[in-house]
């Protein structure tokens, strides 16, 4: 039905005399409805095949994935420069800008205004000149399942639109969550997309939850707290200049994440942070490339956040039109960079410090009062009453944990080798097939000295964090494994995926939960028998044994914990138990 409706959206804009869709055609059920409604799915497929018919040498529509659900997932490509396909964008040299609408479905302002100013941009009544100098691949909604998940209440609190969609996809994945480990369809059909079109910026347009106050909108931009450093002085300018641009159209745009540091509690103030590369902010600086996530609130009516997120479009339009030359040359630069991270440190993740400043926060009078429902306080805001809320903000971010990259990369043996190198290449991250076998490599191992696995389940996966520290050792390396060399481009992305003790990656993801599970025992008596001969052996076992009985307390009520010690130094012991699969080199292969 989906594929029908598509094909019936193309036929239908060549019919009629073949008359170019007329502007009342173009414009969306939002806009025609004072932006108190939002359109469904068919809306997007007749628009997107209209926006064609209109544009033919302008804009470009295509699929670029089908959902779980079957549904068609639709961008549209827009310039002026004749480069409407990667190909072209990358034969001219082009830069392209990604706008993203509708990751989560129910904050779905993106798709009305990214339609709007594209509109606009294309009559030049917006960003007049923009599309000459780059390409707008716009794609109006990333969770299409659950936008047609639709109806009233979806988000009860958000002012509008009527009805809406939900914030989750079909498979009730949480794509804004999906970026590194790319469970869901739709991120594996979009980082395609972005492999393939290689955007210079990407943009998350979103709708903010939390509390009541002025501000109407946050602009976060990264690289800026973490990534690349040249990298970080130009996302610093893209954030400073795009807020200006909104602050001269009436707005009062925030550089953080407007969001309490107590939970209902405005008083405690705002913690800005790194996002991890779960979060698209936190992912595209490990591919050397702008993001920026838009949180317009909640708490204003539609209309007015539909209007800041154009806005917000088109001001980005206006500046890569303007810098985007100067920042593709900054991110080329930097991937020439990152094929000599070999050796250098590298933060795995970044924590905000405790030093605070006080700021004047624009917020709305209000009391904390106890419920009798909760039996806790609860915040009761007077929006009929401005007031300026004297805060503290944490904003000092700095790397936390640091490693060193390995010299030559990563090894994955054979027998993980299938399902790693289908991951890799779904980030378009290279490696190669070990041809031969290598009986004694010299490689660094990683042993596991703690683990701690995730009590509940957090987006289908049982979450793992690991201590312990890399050793050198000689290990077989058989062929079929994979060499995966940090002398690439996406250097940070290889680390932030295999490094063990990254809050993202694939071990922390649960991905190798095998390797940390106990699978051989030895029975009880047994044991018995062997810690015994291993006693009668050893005078210095003896010795070790009897001071661990009287410096660990817990050792020494232990049962199971006893009978380990002894069973570790048998030969039946699995040397593999708690050992990460991957591997790091300083060998080039």
């Amino acid at each position: 039905m989906i594929r029908s409706a598509i094909l019936l959206a193309f036929a239908a804009s060549t019919t009629l005399a073949h008359a170019a869709p007329t502007a009342a055609q173009l414009t969306t059920i939002s806009e025609r409805s004072g932006f108190q409604s939002t359109g469904r799915y068919d809306e997007v497929i007749a628009l997107c095949a209209q926006f064609q018919k209109a544009y033919p040498k302008q804009v470009r529509c295509f699929e670029f994935g089908r959902t779980p659900e079957g549904r068609p997932m639709l961008a549209l490509a827009v310039s002026r420069t004749g480069a409407l396909s990667a190909e072209q964008a990358k034969k001219k040299g082009v830069p392209v800008l990604l706008v993203q609408g509708g990751i989560h479905a129910g904050e779905i302002d993106g798709k009305d205004a990214g339609f709007l100013a594209l509109r606009e941009a294309l009559e030049n009544k917006a960003a007049p000149g923009a599309l000459d100098k780059q390409v707008l691949l716009f794609v109006p909604v990333f969770n299409v399942d659950g936008h047609e998940r639709f109806g009233k209440n979806n988000r009860p609190n958000q002012r509008g639109p009527v009805e809406m969609g939900w914030r989750t996809t079909a498979q009730n994945y949480n794509l804004n969550r999906d970026y590194v480990k790319a469970d869901a369809p739709e991120m594996q059909a979009m980082l395609a997309l972005v492999n393939a079109w290689d955007p210079l910026a990407y943009v998350d347009l979103h709708v903010t939850d939390g509390a009541k106050f002025q501000p109407d909108i946050s602009i976060q931009v990264e690289p800026v707290h973490g990534g690349d450093e040249a990298l970080k002085v130009a996302g610093a300018a893209l954030q400073k200049n795009v807020m200006a641009d909104l602050k001269a159209q009436g707005s009062d745009p925030q550089q953080f994440y407007i969001s309490f540091a107590k939970e209902d509690d405005p008083a405690s103030g705002f913690i800005d942070a790194m996002a991890a590369p779960r979060f698209s902010t936190g992912y595209f600086p490990m591919r050397n490339r702008f993001a920026m996530l838009v949180e317009t609130h909640s708490w204003k009516d539609y209309p007015t956040r539909v209007r800041i997120t154009r806005n917000t479009i088109v001001s980005l339009l206006s500046q890569v039109a303007q810098h985007g030359k100067e920042w593709q040359k900054l991110t080329q630069e930097a991937d020439a960079r990152a094929l000599n991270m070999g050796g250098s440190e590298f933060p795995l993740s970044y924590r905000t410090t405790f030093n605070a400043k006080t700021i004047e926060f624009p917020g709305y009078q209000y009391t904390r009062e106890y419920s009798e429902i909760s039996g806790g306080l609860w915040t009761r805001y007077d929006e009929t009453r401005p007031q300026i809320w004297t805060v503290p903000l944490r904003d000092e971010i700095v790397p936390d944990f640091k490693v060193a990259a390995p010299l030559g990369g990563y090894i994955v043996p054979a027998a993980d080798a299938g399902w790693v190198g289908a991951k890799l290449k779904q980030h378009g991250i290279s490696f190669k097939v070990i041809a031969a076998d290598q009986m004694a490599a010299e490689v660094e191992t990683f042993r596991a000295t703690k683990t701690t696995f995730g009590k509940q389940s957090f987006e289908g996966h049982q979450s793992l964090a690991v201590e312990g520290d890399w050793g050198r050792e000689r290990r077989a390396v058989a062929k079929g494994a994979l060499f995966v060399p940090i002398a690439q481009p996406k250097a940070r992305l290889v680390m932030t995926m295999l490094e063990p003790r990254g809050a993202d990656g694939l071990l922390a993801w649960g991905e190798f939960n095998n390797a940390f599970e106990r699978k051989e025992y030895m029975e009880d008596y047994v044991a018995e028998e062997v810690a015994r001969d291993q006693l009668e052996a050893s005078p210095a076992l003896r010795e070790e044994f009897r001071k661990k009985l009287d410096s660990d307390a817990e050792f020494n009520k232990s049962p199971e914990k006893r009978l380990e010690f002894f069973a570790r130094r048998h030969a039946s012991w699995d040397e593999r138990y708690n050992l990460y699969p991957v591997m790091r080199t300083a060998q080039k292969f």
